[in-house]
This record gives structure tokens, C-alpha cells and sequence, in this order.
């Protein structure tokens, strides 16, 4: 009966143990604020180019076309795209110091609040960056 209970004992111990381990591990590999704005700040700064290409390419059409408002729509939220992620990199980079952005140092009450804003802005610009790019694209088929 004793080394029943000492069994019982040892598995629930190890399984305890086991246990924090893993939820241990899982906040660790889960990213935090910082990191999932970064993520998206990195998913969009390669349509960057992109973005250029775009501008160019419509600047041709509407050399070539007398129908150009649509397409000088199109070419002005591309480059209002482009200035938006170059102001909200600048904006993000007065904000926060390199051992925030990049070696997770905790942040502020203030700064956690700047990195909230930050967040909403990034996702706003991906989604006004990828519907430009999209419109631009379809009228240029």
C-alpha cells in the first residue's frame, strides 16, 4: 500500500512538473506586442517595392490614356501608402529605443500605451498598403 501511494505521489509530482514546463514554454514561444508589430511592419515592407514598380506603371497609363482619374486615384493612395509606412517607421523609431524594439525590454505604463497605438496604425497601414496595391493592380490588367 506504501508503494502504492509513493507511486501515486511520484506521478502526480512529475506531472505537476511537467505541466509548468510546458505552460513555461508556450509563453515563451508565444510573441509578444512587440514582436507581432514587427511581424507586421515585416509582412508589408517588401510591397514596398512594389508599391514603386505600381507608381510607375500607372504613371506610364496615364500618359498612354485620356480616361485618368481613376488611375491618378489609384497612383495617389499608392504613394499615400508608401508615405504612411515611411512616417509610421520614423514615428515608431522616435518612440521606442533599440532594447524595446529589439531585446524585449519592458516597456513603460506610457510606452505600452504608444505601442498600442502603434499596433492599431501598422495593421491600418497593411490593410490600406494591400488594398492599394490590389485596386492598382486590377486596373492595370
Amino acid at each position: 500500500m506504501k508503494q502504492l501511494k509513493f507511486t501515486i505521489i511520484t506521478m502526480f509530482v512529475l506531472f505537476i512538473a511537467t505541466s509548468c514546463k510546458n505552460e513555461n514554454k508556450e509563453s515563451t514561444n508565444e510573441k509578444s506586442q512587440m514582436q507581432e508589430v514587427l511581424a507586421v511592419h515585416d509582412e508589408v515592407m517588401p510591397k514596398m517595392g512594389t508599391i514603386g514598380n505600381l507608381i510607375s506603371q500607372i504613371d506610364e497609363k496615364i500618359k498612354e490614356t485620356d480616361s485618368t482619374e481613376t488611375l491618378v486615384n489609384a497612383n495617389q493612395d499608392l504613394k499615400d501608402s508608401h508615405k504612411g509606412m515611411m512616417d509610421w517607421m520614423k514615428g515608431f523609431g522616435e518612440r521606442f529605443d533599440s532594447d524595446e524594439i529589439l531585446k524585449g525590454k519592458p516597456l513603460t505604463d506610457e510606452k505600452q500605451r504608444f505601442l498600442d497605438e502603434e499596433e492599431a496604425k501598422v495593421k491600418a497601414l497593411r490593410d490600406k498598403m494591400n488594398s492599394s496595391i490590389k485596386n492598382a493592380q486590377e486596373l492595370l490588367k
